[in-house]
């Protein structure tokens, strides 16, 4: 036999050493990735897993929070910990707002897309105040900030009744007047386009600038976010046929539930 097979014999793996919360987080994800622990699969139990592993029950409490930091696993009291579901409604930004589609459905574009996606969309206006706008908000509605008011709507956006989203939409007082826009949480049959259509300001262009960071305390707690979990932000402008813009919509959006599907012509 030669020296080298002799070597390769003789050869002994490498020792493991990744901490061992590590290694059984890594393993319980590699499971969800394979699909062996699939969406509302409960998990081994902290006794369960220290056993498997011959580890203290800190440690695989350890594990679960890693995987819990990274929003594949979510703990429900009294019950246990269970893999998330991964069933993120797509933001079709190329199509959501075409008059067609509202004007064949008479549904915003958030119920045609969580409706078109097989799941039950719900919306609730909180508010409809008058107020200064945000920095950002007057800049891109070409106001000053510290003399010009503007109407803020805010809007929650439910599927299957888990919250999705939070908008808040700010219109220029001069375009929404004394409108339903100013006055109503309910804005009928197409909801926002067409009352803005109405008023002479059919939406022919948005500009919308996506970001992502990390949730804010309140925020976690009123979109009921996960530990670990982002959220998106949209900000959203949208323009009439002149190439005016006549409102702004600052969506917050969760970033386990939620992703964006963009489809754009190329310029030259």
């Amino acid at each position: 036999m030669s020296q080298r097979r002799v070597e390769q014999l003789t050869e002994r793996p490498e020792p493991d050493k990744r901490p061992a919360s590590r290694r059984i987080a890594d393993d319980l994800r590699a499971a969800i990735d394979r699909g062996e622990l699939r969406a509302d699969a409960r998990l081994p139990s902290e006794r369960e897993l220290s056993m498997t592993y011959g580890t203290a029950r800190n440690t695989a409490r350890e594990a679960i929070s890693i995987l819990q930091s990274e929003g594949l696993v979510v703990a429900q009291h009294g019950r246990g910990v269970f893999v998330r579901k991964r069933w993120p409604l797509i933001r079709l930004g190329a199509s959501r707002y075409s008059r067609r589609l509202r004007q064949e459905t008479g549904l915003s574009p958030f119920r045609i897309e969580v409706s078109r996606q097989g799941r039950a969309p719900r919306t609730e206006c909180r508010s409809v105040t008058r107020e200064r706008p945000p920095l950002d908000v007057a800049d891109r509605l070409s106001l000053d900030p510290a003399t010009s008011e503007v109407v803020r709507r805010e809007n929650w956006y439910y599927a299957d009744e888990e919250p999705v989203q939070l908008g808040v939409t700010y219109i220029p007082v001069d375009i929404a007047g004394d409108s339903v826009l100013a006055t109503e949480k309910t804005l009928g049959t197409g909801s926002i386009y067409a009352r803005f259509e109405d008023l002479g300001y059919p939406i022919a262009r948005i500009r919308e600038e996506v970001s992502a960071r990390m949730p804010s305390t309140d925020e976690s707690a009123r979109l009921a976010v996960p530990p670990g979990v982002p959220i998106i932000e949209v900000l959203h402008t949208g323009y009439d046929a002149e190439g005016r813009p006549f409102e702004v919509t600052r969506f917050t959006m969760r970033g386990d539930l939620n992703g964006l599907d963009y489809e754009m012509p190329i310029e030259d």
